[in-house]
């Protein structure tokens, strides 16, 4: 039997009661270990709508923390050199990691 694409993601929940948190950390480098420079945080579990530029610190100082925390490393960035002559230019934070967490919210 087929299932269709709309069918398998109407099925029930499989842990009604959890939900996902994703945090966005931009590292000044690829090193876990170095300063946030850029943040953003999404909340599956309705509880909260933070955006981008909502609190002028950072969750946390350093990808390490957000470890220790028990955030889960989803992705980390991969290290592309920048071209000879734009090694200075601004426009994107190339160093981004994907942290998430499962809560509960019974």
């Amino acid at each position: 039997m087929t299932t269709t694409i709309e069918t398998a993601f109407d099925a029930p929940l499989a842990e009604p009661h959890l939900r996902q948190q994703l945090l966005v950390l931009y590292l000044s480098s690829s090193a876990l270990t170095s300063t946030v420079v850029g943040w953003t945080r999404y909340d599956g579990t309705g509880a909260s709508n933070p955006t981008m530029g909502d609190s002028d610190e950072p969750p946390y100082d350093t990808g390490v923390e957000a470890l220790v925390d028990g955030w889960r490393l989803l992705q980390m960035s991969q290290l592309q050199p920048h071209p000879r002559g734009e090694e200075y230019d601004t426009g994107y934070l190339p160093f981004e990691f994907l942290f998430e967490r499962i809560v509960s919210i019974s």
